[in-house]
């Protein structure tokens, strides 16, 4: 199968820094969204820091390696951040979200911390791959809220993991078959806070992939954008 892809980051309209960063290695089947938090002189490294570790990656065979080795650098780069936090003099967390996609051997594996997200669309199906680290993600998971609730939840920004918030990483991983004509969409929640579901199969499913990713860039903008937004498109043919 061939793989084709398509990136697309804006800063948005409200941010002077954008503290995205992406990382796209097509041709060894591995692409990466982090989302970076700190302040305009932090979140930005942070994310960088992410994304070149797993652009830096070693060579490596097979689905089970490329993961286990990324997972490895990133948490590495979770102790360096929490390094540079403490030789900060203002107290402060400085880390990054990321979701990662790896795709071999007719599998994929997603991998992720913080609430960066990861879709499949099939057959004009869209199915979301991982599941937030937050706190309100938590609250419906116990029942303490709908998924409607939590749409517009005042604490709908915090997050419960991110690499460089504790000294042991924790990344979640998911795993499935791919088939020619799947698509898959990583993305950062500037993209997803003001994007449904139903709008992203709806766009990803009638339009080439560099269209798709334009509109909703363009989506993103034309409701206010009020934070950076990162767009990766990898589709299957």
């Amino acid at each position: 199968m061939h793989l084709e892809c398509v990136s697309r980051t804006h800063v948005g309209l409200r941010r002077k820094v954008n503290e995205d960063s992406m990382m796209v290695r097509t041709d060894r089947g591995l692409w990466a969204v982090a989302d970076g938090m700190g302040g305009h002189d932090a979140g930005d490294v942070a994310s960088a820091m992410v994304t070149d570790a797993l652009l830096r990656l070693p060579i490596v065979y097979g689905l089970d390696q490329l993961v286990e080795s990324a997972i490895g650098a990133l948490k590495k780069v979770n102790h360096e951040l929490i390094a540079l936090a403490a030789s900060d003099d203002v107290q402060r967390t400085i880390g990054s979200t990321v979701v990662g996609l790896a795709i071999a051997d007719g599998q994929y594996r997603c991998f992720w911390a913080g609430d960066s997200r990861a879709y499949r669309i099939r057959d004009e199906q869209i199915a979301q791959l991982t599941r937030d680290h937050s706190l309100v993600q938590d609250l419906v998971d116990a029942g303490m809220l709908s998924a409607q609730e939590a749409e517009n939840h005042p604490n709908s920004s915090v997050i419960t993991r991110a690499v460089g918030v504790v000294e042991e990483l924790r990344v979640d991983t998911a795993t499935g078959d791919v088939r020619s004509g799947d698509q898959f969409l990583l993305a950062s929640d500037g993209l997803t806070r003001l994007v449904e579901d139903h709008e992203l199969v709806a766009v990803l499913s009638s339009r080439p992939a560099a269209e798709a990713a334009e509109t909703l860039i363009e989506t993103v903008l034309a409701r206010g954008a009020p934070d950076n937004v990162s767009i990766i498109i990898t589709k299957l043919t």
